[in-house]
């Protein structure tokens, strides 16, 4: 596999941070290539703006996805995001490793994809699900979560963690043709003896090793809908 590992936590130390450590080393030990997006390290800026290009369309009127189809046909976004973009069509498997905050991911992580995300060149022109750029690679969410796992449960005062997750795993992972694979969820690691910690490092070393064979969320095709986008009877 060729892993690309978008991290989203601030703190190095943090439980995230062991989780990130422990699937490199799990991935880089059983042969497999890993490239890490440490964002808060490279300061990755959120914020989507001209400053994701060296060139414009209009340079009058800023429209984002006139100039991100604009930069895709003459190579013209940034340093950063071209950086970034490389990494992603490198990778075969994509995994954003993030805290839940206020029921999403941090705001830096959403930004990435809003900067790296772009269209003409991840997406467009008929371009998406199952005929998306990404088609055929497996993408995953691994989340420490602050909550106990009942609370995210279909009837918990949180909801459903799969409904929390939708956008990311549907939204963006199925919407660019990645096989979105069934999250890794920490639930309270802060309540956690270091005894369930290591456990829990050591189930996400062992799980990420079985990316290419573990269950993917099932999402209908593009053929199954119709002009209308709604689902055939």
């Amino acid at each position: 596999m060729k892993v690309l590992i978008v991290h989203a936590h601030p703190e190095p130390a943090s439980f995230n941070g062991a989780l990130t450590a422990a699937a490199q080393n799990a991935l880089l030990h059983a042969g497999h290539e890993v490239r890490i997006s440490d964002l808060y390290a490279q300061r990755f800026d959120p914020v989507s703006d001209r400053r994701n290009f060296i060139g414009a369309k209009d340079p009058s009127y800023f429209k984002q996805q006139v100039e991100e189809m604009h930069a895709s046909a003459t190579n013209a976004f940034s340093p950063e995001i071209t950086r970034e973009m490389e990494s992603l069509f490198w990778c075969d498997t994509l995994i954003f490793q993030f805290p839940l905050w206020w029921f999403s991911m941090p705001a830096i992580l959403k930004g990435w994809v809003d900067r790296v995300f772009a269209s003409g060149k991840v997406y467009g022109g008929g371009r998406w699900y199952d005929k998306g750029t990404q088609a055929g690679k497996r993408a995953m969410c691994s989340v420490t979560i602050g909550g106990p796992a009942s609370m995210y449960e279909p009837d918990g005062l949180a909801g459903d963690i799969h409904s929390i997750l939708f956008p990311i795993n549907h939204g963006i992972f199925a919407f660019t043709g990645f096989a979105a694979v069934e999250p890794f969820l920490v639930h309270a690691p802060a309540r956690m003896s270091a005894e369930e910690r290591a456990v829990a490092i050591k189930t996400y070393a062992e799980r990420v090793v079985r990316i290419p064979e573990l269950p993917t969320i099932q999402y209908p095709p593009l053929d199954r809908y119709d002009a209308a986008f709604r689902l055939r009877k």
